[in-house]
């Protein structure tokens, strides 16, 4: 078995490739920042080493393969001290590109809902195959006879064209990124490119303009709502615990899927599901079982109880993602107030898509705006949460300092905190003031 250390170790995808190593039976350990995130709770579990970043203490390590997240570019002290020691050294989406090879290996990829559909699909197919999968929730598992790899592929600075997988889903394509890619067209571009390398099928969403423009050199099964799909669902239906509907394979009947989940996005997120299940031959019945017990993916819709109020916590960054989540929070609470708590994520983005933003957030009965929350790659920008406030009248400022003040009289409502930063700090100062009330 090899060993590994994990530069960046704490990122989702990181974090996640660190437990599938880990289970498969490599010896592995990594740095990041001191600072807590979620995504470290199953590295802990398992007991897995992580060091604050030390560039001394990697130059030392001549028996570890070394693989650094995208997010720590290559004058990183831990970077520059492995590359120095001439040691083996990989980028995350080039490790993972070498490590699919192995497998039946699904490629989930899209400007949105990857997440939750690449969470969906290794629920289905572990139960049914032995699948070893790659959540950009941090979730990750290695199975040693895994007959089936299944991943999250980013789009984002062309990174899903280290891969060559087997099959592709492509949930949609839209802008984002700003910081990168140009425009749709750039966009759309990376995704031709993408679905070049795929080997067997491409599962695609049919309803989106963008992705029927794709002509990748393999057969692609369309998906969605419009009738021009091969693969459809009709009769979507309201259920007490989420929605069913009929899923039609060129207009044949494969029966009614129940998902517990609200939201049309997430009714296109099963069908992709099926339309793999479909080109593996996979039993149809275990999906439909299966598909009705998912329980979702860390960060997207993830609810609970406090005083009286839901609090849902979403990863939703970009205009078209809390479109989507407003929609599901209005499906499954349609008689309930809805509070937005948002935090920007990257300058670049908010500046790109500022009134879009502050139309998609004007669906919320009242909006609270928190600081703009930068990254790894972009921590500063010319752009202010204010000019975003102006676009929204009715918006008011959120700070850890207020929360308690701001938030604390509501009652019957939906509590909604979007944001892929820290926003759910905001979430918990609440959660901790209502405590001691």
């Amino acid at each position: 078995m090899a060993k590994f250390h994990m530069i960046g170790i704490k990122g989702a995808g990181m974090s996640a490739l660190t437990q599938v190593l880990h289970d498969m039976g490599h010896e592995v350990q990594g740095s990041d920042l001191d600072t807590y995130f979620f995504t470290q709770a199953p590295l802990e579990q398992k007991r897995i080493p992580l060091y604050s970043f030390d560039a001394d203490r990697v130059a030392e390590l001549n028996d570890r393969v070394i693989v650094a997240s995208n997010a720590f570019k290559d004058d990183h002290p831990e970077v520059e001290a492995s590359l120095r020691a001439e040691l083996p050294f990989y980028r995350y989406h080039t490790f993972l590109g070498d490590l699919i090879g192995r497998y039946t290996s699904v490629a989930v990829t899209g400007a949105h809902g990857k997440t939750s559909t690449t969470g969906m699909l290794a629920h289905v197919c572990k139960a049914i195959k032995p699948t070893s999968y790659l959540i950009g929730d941090g979730t990750g598992a290695g199975v040693p006879d895994s007959t089936h790899f299944i991943f999250e592929s980013c789009e984002y600075r062309r990174h899903f064209l280290a891969y060559a997988p087997d099959y592709a889903i492509i949930t949609n394509i839209d802008f984002d990124h700003p910081d990168y890619f140009s425009g749709l067209d750039d966009v759309t571009l990376a995704f031709q490119q993408m679905t070049d390398r795929v080997k067997k099928h491409v599962v695609a969403f049919g309803d989106d303009d963008q992705v029927r423009s794709l002509r990748p050199p393999v057969p692609i099964l369309l998906y969605g709502f419009g009738e021009h799909n091969a693969l459809r669902a009709a009769d979507v239906r309201v259920e007490e615990e989420g929605l069913s509907f009929e899923a039609l394979l060129h207009d044949n009947k494969l029966g009614r899927f129940q998902i517990p989940g609200f939201g049309r996005h997430n009714v296109l997120n099963a069908l992709a599901v099926i339309g793999i299940c479909v080109l593996e031959d996979f039993n149809l019945d275990q999906v439909r079982a299966e598909m009705m017990t998912f329980g979702g993916v860390k960060r997207r819709f993830t609810e609970k109880l406090v005083a009286g109020n839901v609090l849902i916590d979403d990863y939703a960054h970009h205009p078209t993602e809390i479109r989507a989540t407003l929609d599901a929070v209005r499906t499954k609470y349609p008689n309930r107030q809805v509070v937005s708590v948002f935090q920007p994520h990257t300058y670049s983005r908010l500046e790109k898509f500022m009134d879009d933003f502050a139309h998609s957030l004007s669906a919320s009965d009242q909006v609270y705006l928190c600081g703009i929350f930068g990254s790894a790659r972009e921590n500063k920008g010319n752009i202010s949460i204010e000019q975003l406030m102006e676009r929204i009248p009715s918006s008011k400022l959120l700070s850890e300092q207020n929360v308690d003040y701001a938030l604390k009289d509501y009652s019957d409502c939906v509590l909604l905190f979007m944001g892929a930063g820290d926003v759910h700090k905001y979430q918990q100062k609440y959660e901790d003031t209502m405590a001691v009330l």
